[in-house]
């Protein structure tokens, strides 16, 4: 169990293991083994202290907080797998991945490189002393704090600092997106969405392991493997509290509805699938319902149509980064949308469907979207793009 920080057990292997952490006396190898062997014992006994939700087992293999953080996730798997360990006398650094999957959501387990600090009691037993995010990887949500837990029908919201009702709320929404989802992709998926929700934008940054700076007025992001390799765990919906709170109820929905159709389709999204087309096909679903016209949901490129700044082209994938230039975000957004909602309108909406797969099913970038254009729609790229062009002008001009 948990005590001060005292130097290991006297004697000849002991000093020599001071002195001499990861070599010499003849047997630092085979002593450095045994050490990681102890060290894989203790994580293993914290994992399942997890799974048990026995906190007392939790708290003999060291530090308690991390426990009483997670308590309320509802885990299916929990384990931590050394891989490399560096004594310094009494302590310890170790690097270990921890894998874990949420009961219900995650198909397979997710992955995450943890960096712990070891300490050894006065009779010698190894305890964790912290476990925190390794060099670059994001932080988990109970790194921030005790994570609170609302099961939806369709949805489980995991929050910290957020009050019960708020995610109540949450969950709700998302429970409206999943079945509209569905009913415009289909129902090849999972159905159901994780929602998660730091108490700020700064812990949003964090988890996704990345400058604040990065997501100051995006409201939501959705993190995933795309390509559909069918091992992939759920995707994670991570909201920038700050940002959506500010939005009305239509608002928050059509972002909701948009972060679950990203969820929905990452099987068939690819590297050979622009953003224009993963945003707008978004954007269309989330848009579907909410009772907006073209000039209330794509306010800036009218303002750019109206001034005679028609886009020359389809929006590229660069122009949907975050950047100091929020208007040009805008407009690509709003282009990949529009471009999304002329194809349902003229080509009907199993098109569209079948066009995004078709996209996605591509080998490779290069002739992606002109290969399904001419198999999917019977058009070609020039031609698509002066359609799309006269599309804007015909709904967003005055």
């Amino acid at each position: 169990m948990a005590g001060g920080r005292r130097a290991w057990r006297s004697g000849a292997v002991g000093l020599c293991l001071l002195l001499l952490p990861l070599t010499g006396c003849g047997g630092g190898q085979a002593a450095t083994g045994s050490a990681m062997a102890e060290v894989q014992q203790v994580l293993d006994r914290r994992a399942a202290a997890v799974l048990g939700h026995d906190e007392r087992a939790y708290t003999e293999t060291g530090t308690r907080n991390s426990y009483a953080n997670l308590r309320a996730v509802p885990l299916a798997d929990w384990s931590y797998r050394l891989t490399a360990l560096h004594p310094d006398g009494a302590e310890a650094t170790a690097d270990a991945r921890l894998s874990y999957r949420i009961q219900g959501y995650d198909r397979a387990p997710v992955t995450t490189d943890r960096a712990l600090t070891l300490s050894r009691t006065a009779d010698g037993h190894w305890y964790v002393a912290a476990d925190k995010p390794a060099g670059k990887s994001g932080q988990q949500l109970w790194d921030q704090g005790t994570v609170t837990a609302v099961k939806g029908e369709h949805s489980l919201v995991l929050g910290v600092g957020q009050s019960r009702d708020t995610l109540r709320d949450y969950a709700g929404l998302a429970d409206t997106a999943v079945p509209e989802v569905s009913k415009a992709w289909g129902t090849e998926w999972a159905q159901r969405v994780v929602l998660v929700v730091p108490k700020s934008l700064n812990g949003m940054a964090g988890l996704l392991g990345a400058p604040a700076s990065n997501y100051r007025g995006i409201a939501a992001v959705t993190t995933g493997e795309v390509g559909g390799s069918g091992q992939a765990p759920a995707d994670r919906v991570i909201l920038n509290p700050e940002a959506y709170a500010v939005l009305g109820s239509v608002g928050k929905q059509v972002v909701l509805t948009h972060e679950t159709t990203h969820v929905a389709t990452r099987a068939h999204t690819s590297a050979a699938t622009p953003l224009w087309l993963s945003e707008g096909y978004a954007d269309w679903i989330g848009y579907l319902d909410s009772g907006r016209t073209p000039t209330e949901a794509a306010p800036e490129l009218a303002r750019a149509v109206r001034d005679g700044d028609l886009p020359e082209d389809l929006p590229v994938d660069k122009d949907f980064g975050f950047t100091d230039d929020p208007t040009k975000l805008a407009e690509a957004y709003e282009g990949g949308w529009l471009a999304c909602r002329m194809i349902a309108a003229h080509w009907g909406e199993e098109r569209l469907g079948a066009f995004y797969r078709a996209v996605g099913a591509h080998q490779g970038r290069a002739g992606a979207v002109e290969d399904a254009l001419r198999t999917e729609l019977g058009t070609t790229l020039p031609d698509f793009t002066a359609r799309w062009r006269d599309y804007l002008t015909d709904r967003l001009g005055d």
